[in-house]
């Protein structure tokens, strides 16, 4: 675990830009509209990617894992937007997002509810959900309790495990604590880690996300990150199974093909749990964070799915 190109990868850049290949630079520079919802007391911090012509393709809604934000998919949306309208989000206590006192599922489906009517995504039909970890976790949760108001959902190496692998309900226990203050920008990067761990070839897509992911106290005092360490201290894990059960639209899976976090008896676990020729493949090469491990291939195999999936009734 002391193992700097786990623990610091961007640690030997001192807060500097790794250099970037064309295509990323070139996706940055599809802006998309920045805005805020308000939910529950709290402003959400919205993406939006609006499509060069008249969206003629079911647009999407793009659902962040813990901790990160919505700029986890400003380097993949600009590829999806072509024929639709594509929205991200942070999740309360994430991102640009305001924090609360305490989280719930509840809130977070709310959220998600309220910034794809603010943002226009039910105008052209229902959308179609996208979800990594967390975010794919909870899009199966939205598709269960409003399976008429969207199209199908797209889980991305989601924490869902075979029963031999399952970890009991509850809060387990964790201990909380505040996030350290960094005393400069350099520092902060350079502690930046991917959780769960894992190695990252594209260190220029992790630079990006760090320091978006960074903010600034008042007064100088320094650097911390800007999601909520306290976010799971009142969540309690639940069994995904019912969940799944009670999903009616078309769920599709995308697994990394060397994930270290979902396992191939965990997809085979959760494709027992979906109806009978639901989508599923792998990114080769691809850890739990897939969009960033192989982004390209990534976004080539979601095009190619939503391509002809779902099929029209």
């Amino acid at each position: 675990m002391d193992d700097p190109h786990l623990t610091q990868p961007l640690a030997s850049f001192h807060g500097e830009r790794p250099e970037a290949p064309p295509w990323f630079s070139r996706a940055l520079l599809q802006t998309p509209e920045r805005g805020f919802v308000t939910v529950d007391g709290a402003k959400i911090e919205t993406l939006v990617w609006e499509p060069p012509q008249t969206p003629t393709r079911p647009a999407l809604l793009l659902l962040h894992g813990s901790g990160a934000h919505a700029h986890w998919w400003s380097f993949i949306a600009p590829f999806l937007a072509r024929g639709r309208r594509v929205v991200a989000l942070s999740w309360s206590g994430m991102g640009g997002s305001d924090w609360r006192p305490s989280y719930s599922r509840a809130l977070f489906r709310r959220e998600a509810m309220v910034v794809a009517e603010t943002t226009g995504l039910f105008d052209s039909g229902p959308p179609i959900l996208v979800g990594h970890s967390f975010g794919a976790r909870m899009a199966l949760t939205l598709a269960a309790a409003h399976s008429e108001q969207f199209l199908a959902v797209v889980a991305v190496d989601p924490p869902v495990f075979a029963p031999d692998r399952q970890r009991p309900a509850g809060r387990g226990g964790r201990e909380f604590k505040p996030h350290r203050v960094y005393p400069t920008f350099a520092l902060a990067m350079a502690r930046f880690r991917f959780a769960p761990v894992q190695p990252c070839a594209n260190l220029f897509i992790a630079d990006h996300i760090a320091r978006l992911g960074l903010r600034e106290l008042p007064d100088g005092e320094g650097w911390t990150w800007r999601f909520d360490s306290f976010l799971w201290r009142d969540i309690e894990r639940e069994d995904p199974a019912p969940v799944l059960r009670a999903v009616k639209r078309p769920v599709a899976l995308i697994r990394g093909g060397v994930s270290r976090l979902m396992l191939a008896e965990d997809a085979a676990y959760m494709m027992s749990l979906l109806a009978p020729g639901s989508p599923y493949f792998e990114i080769p090469e691809a850890d739990h964070h897939v969009t960033i491990d192989q982004p390209l291939a990534f976004v080539a195999g979601l095009d190619g799915l939503l391509s002809n999936w779902p099929k029209a009734n």
